[in-house]
């Protein structure tokens, strides 16, 4: 059966910022029935057929080149992973999408991890990664580190995905409010990233799509310096996604461009999606599953990690020495359980 059309429009765009010698990010975007991947800026025009589409944003760390070969190889492992596997699956359907994606991710960390502890001279090399697949009329978010995911409705902003940082930590456990957490010096200390670890646990969520929807991807570059406020202001003033990407980049240089900058905007139409879709747009885990912990102290030590549940170390960005790190979310843990002790 022939199921209605549904067309996106999309750019993708990538800036070294103002301060960075180099850019370690990276952008991928894939129709999964093909083999080639778009990795240079260019406004595509296509409908997402019955394999789906793959938009990707990955943001390097490690200094040097080791950032950029990070965010490299997971671009292009996860991509020849969802073609390899999930092309040729005899029957499609949103489970199996989702159980590939996640495999992907999984697979590209595997890969970094040897790489670099085969080569001493990238050893803790790793990135983030934000994993958009859009099968049929959803959106299924593979998240690892603090890259993000909004969708653009009506005029707001809502983000899709979780950071897995320090500060957004303390925001759930009631420690920080957001606007702390924006503000705070923590805000780079991210919780994983594909590569300094053997295993990672994806974070995985979805999202139902209507007309006129506006997909961001961006690296931490962007959403560092502008709230999403600014990104729903942006896409509200411009209707072609070029220039949504274009005005984006320039707003964060504008803003001091502390970081590189990457955007991937898609704007999605077409008799196949509903005027309304069936949820608000926002953070929906796709499935339960342990979350990372964060780094145990003896003022507030982490709970029992069921076996199944990969241990996970804070990550530096950047090449900060991960003992300044570690001191940084002992400091940060010492302080919440003074402030138990005390409040008791």
């Amino acid at each position: 059966m022939t199921l209605p059309p549904i067309r996106a429009t999309l750019y993708a765009l990538t800036d070294r910022g103002r301060t960075r010698e180099h850019n370690e990010d990276t952008f991928l975007v894939a129709n999964l029935r093909d083999t080639e991947a778009i990795r240079t800026p260019q406004r595509e025009e296509h409908e997402i057929g019955d394999r789906g589409m793959l938009y990707l944003v990955a943001d390097g760390m490690g200094g040097a080149a080791a950032g950029e070969l990070a965010s490299e190889m997971a671009a292009v492992q996860i991509h020849r992973h969802m073609v390899e596997r999930w092309t040729d699956a005899p029957l499609a359907t949103a489970e199996g999408f989702t159980v590939f994606l996640r495999e992907a991710v999984e697979r590209a960390n595997s890969e970094l991890h040897a790489y670099a502890t085969s080569h001493p001279d990238v050893r803790g090399m790793g990135t983030t990664a934000t994993v958009a697949g859009v099968y049929r009329d959803r959106i299924y978010l593979a998240q690892i580190g603090d890259s993000r995911g909004y969708l653009v409705r009506e005029g707001t902003a809502r983000q899709l995905t979780r950071d897995q940082s320090l500060t957004q930590r303390l925001v759930e456990v009631g420690e920080l409010t957001e606007e702390e957490a924006e503000a705070s010096e923590r805000r780079n200390i991210i919780l994983q990233a594909l590569g300094p670890e053997a295993r990672v646990k994806v974070d995985l969520s979805s999202q139902a799509l209507q007309r006129h929807d506006v997909l961001l991807i961006c690296s931490d570059g962007l959403t560092s310096v502008a709230r999403r406020e600014d990104l729903a202001a942006v896409v509200a003033a411009e209707d072609d996604v070029q220039r949504i990407c274009e005005r984006l980049i320039a707003l964060a240089n504008e803003r001091g461009g502390p970081d590189n900058i990457t955007v991937v905007a898609v704007r999605f139409e077409g008799e196949g999606l509903p005027e309304r879709a069936s949820e608000e747009p926002g953070y929906h885990e796709f499935e339960t599953g342990a979350r990372p912990a964060l780094q145990a102290t003896a003022a507030f030590p982490s709970p029992v990690t069921p076996p199944s549940t990969p241990a996970v170390t804070p990550t530096p960005r950047r090449g900060l020495p991960t003992g300044f790190v570690l001191a940084a979310v002992g400091t940060a843990m010492a302080l919440i359980g003074l402030a138990i002790w005390l409040s008791r």
